[in-house]
């Protein structure tokens, strides 16, 4: 039997977890107990959850470990879901039945969601418990999550310090033991950045591998969902339950994570499509991550030299024109608009002053970068870069903004100009990968002297998720 003490349970892997409760050595309301009682005694100082339901998911759990002993007493043990009785949580941006969508914003109201969106009933149908919402920052604009409705969320190796954003309070829920894997979003990079801040496997899938990922508002295509996890296999086992059967590798990603991959030629490249509009800075500990990362990959056999990436310097008005497109038509009553943050505001007047022409322009750039940037990359099997630019930034550093932890106060003012010249020079090479569909993750190699992590990002090919995930996972062992 599995000790459900909190030490031991904060000890296993999620696959260890989801094994246990597949055994029935860990019953499902045991495994969420624990991890409800680790987010009342961490969350205050984190701020990683927006909403913690923990009545509904006991009641859940308890509903499982119904399922559970009807299929072990009839002996039907293989028709128990995937991830039986395994707790999770959403991101903010998530509709889950019964619970509010806040989308970190004080302009919205906060109506319960009447039901489960694509992602959350994709996962639910594979047996997770859902504990709750993550903060994510106002409509998912930002890299980091800070907005006006409930404190930051803060990065569990340095609580001074932001976990990253949009998936931020996801990834300071898993890196702080909260919940043992969850799914994330990314547009532009929202899986990774904070994945990168807080030490994570972070796996953006491609375009339209996980169908449960779309957004209905994205014309540009760049939204997709994936995971936040502590190791590549337990990435893996979340890959297994979003990805349908027929269309996963044979066997799945997991019976597959730890096989190594053939010999392969990576290209580095820190060129970034934002270095024009905004020359950048890599520090020092991010070289450092990707030295380490480039020697790991090497001892492992992989051909690793420099890959010269020329982008076109018309891209930043191109991404940044599609990306706030949606915020531009978002429904908000008039009286609420001074409630905003004033990035969301005035990118939302700008995209309400911007034409269909210039956007569907802009759109049709992008195909074509899509196209060019492909062709480069072509060249090599994977690109690997620093996952960030710099170390996980202060709260507070991108706005202006104060470091007291409490929402902002409404009269708060920014410079929303300087605040995403700041986002682009901390991740530079995030939004490129969505526009171009492709693949890529995230994979914590290095700490820097005051214990923070550093990570390389490596972009696959089109259908490479499981590549790169056995790239993780052989970082990981070396």
């Amino acid at each position: 039997m599995v000790d459900p003490s909190l030490q031991a349970l904060s000890r296993l892997t999620a696959v260890e977890l989801r094994d246990a409760l597949a055994s029935g050595d860990l019953s499902a309301r045991e495994a969420t107990t624990h991890f409800l009682s680790a987010i009342e005694s961490r969350n205050k100082q984190l701020g990683a959850f927006v909403t913690v339901t923990a009545e509904q998911a006991l009641r859940d759990a308890a509903a499982a470990d119904r399922r559970h002993a009807i299929v072990v007493r009839e002996g039907r043990r293989d028709e128990l879901p995937l991830l039986h009785g395994m707790p999770t949580a959403f991101k903010d941006l998530t509709d889950v039945a019964g619970v509010p969508t806040t989308h970190g914003s004080a302009a919205l109201e906060h109506k319960p969601a009447p039901e489960d969106g694509a992602l959350a009933a994709t996962l639910k149908g594979q047996g997770v418990i859902s504990l709750g919402k993550t903060q994510v920052p106002e409509f998912g604009l930002t890299a980091y999550s800070e907005n006006r409705i409930a404190p930051p969320s803060r990065n569990p190796h340095s609580l001074g310090r932001s976990s990253g954003g949009s998936s931020g309070g996801t990834a300071a829920a898993v890196a702080a033991g909260l919940v043992p894997f969850a799914p994330g979003t990314d547009g532009g990079g929202s899986i990774r950045i904070p994945s990168g801040a807080c030490g994570l496997v972070g796996l953006k899938p491609g375009r339209g591998v996980v169908p449960s990922g779309a957004s209905a508002g994205d014309t540009a295509k760049l939204v997709v969902a994936g995971p936040l996890a502590r190791t590549a296999a337990d990435a893996a086992l979340l890959m297994d339950a979003l990805v349908p059967r027929d269309e996963a590798p044979d066997g799945g990603y997991l019976a597959n994570v730890g096989r190594a991959p053939e010999p392969l030629r990576i290209g580095v490249s820190l060129d970034s499509p934002w270095a024009g509009a905004y020359p950048f800075g890599i520090e020092q500990e991010a070289m450092d991550a990707l030295t380490l990362g480039t020697k790991l990959l090497g001892n492992a056999g992989h051909s690793v030299a420099e890959a010269e990436i020329r982008y076109d310097n018309r891209y930043p008005e191109a991404f940044t024109a599609a990306w706030t497109a949606g915020v531009g038509s978002a429904r908000i009553a008039p009286q609420r608009e001074a409630l905003l943050t004033p990035l969301t505001r005035t990118f939302r007047r700008r995209a309400q002053q911007r034409s269909a022409f210039k956007v569907n322009e802009a759109l049709g750039f992008l195909r074509q970068f899509e196209h060019d940037t492909i062709a480069q990359y072509a060249e090599w099997d994977v690109i690997l870069m620093p996952t960030l630019a710099q170390t996980p930034r202060p709260i507070g550093w991108f706005t202006g903004g104060g470091h007291s932890g409490e929402p902002w106060p409404s009269e708060w003012a920014g410079d929303a100009d300087e605040d995403y010249k700041r986002q682009c020079e901390y991740a530079p090479w995030s939004s490129m990968v969505n526009v171009c569909g492709l693949p890529a993750i995230s994979v914590p190699v290095h700490a820097t002297a005051a214990g923070l992590p550093m990570g390389i990002q490596l972009i696959g090919r089109m259908g490479s998720e499981l590549l790169l995930l056995q790239l993780a996972a052989a970082l990981e062992a070396r």
